[in-house]
């Protein structure tokens, strides 16, 4: 199986892109996998109700998931992809994930340089701590998708 780690971003399309085509070529199965946490209520801001229910941030974590996996467009005949949406830590999710995984992808979100360093820390972490190997896909300059692995 290959997990794709979904943030709602346009990478994350380009990353399930580029996994369902590798799925091709491996026979295997896709599986997009959102992280959601609950959040962290301090002070006497005024949270809306919503926000504080776990059932409709839940919900909303498998819409996120669902519209990464739609937005993908087309993948290679015969590829299902599932989507599964799962509470924590984005890192710890992706982690342990990757114990049952055969490849690992993430989505750049393109950051480079001075800020790449500091940012990107779920894909720094993943690549560090995962027990698969990790392809982390980015969009190249002239549009394609290009991918590095580690």
């Amino acid at each position: 199986m290959i997990v794709v780690g979904v943030d709602g971003s346009g990478s994350s399309s380009e990353a399930i892109r580029w996994a369902a085509e590798e799925a091709r070529i491996r026979g295997s199965r896709v599986e997009a996998v959102y992280a959601w946490q609950s959040p962290l209520v301090t002070g006497l801001l005024y949270i809306p109700p919503d926000l504080l229910d776990p059932g409709a941030l839940e919900g909303h974590a498998r819409e996120i998931v669902e519209a990464a996996v739609t937005e993908a467009g087309d993948v290679p005949d015969g590829i299902e992809i599932e989507s599964r949406a799962v509470e924590g830590l984005p890192a710890k999710v992706l982690i342990d994930a990757s114990r049952d995984a055969e490849l690992l992808v993430l989505g750049s979100r393109g950051h480079g340089g001075f800020h790449g360093l500091l940012l990107g820390s779920v894909g720094q972490q993943c690549v560090q701590h995962a027990v698969c190997p990790v392809v982390i896909v980015r969009p190249a300059r002239d549009g394609e998708t290009e991918r590095r692995s580690s």
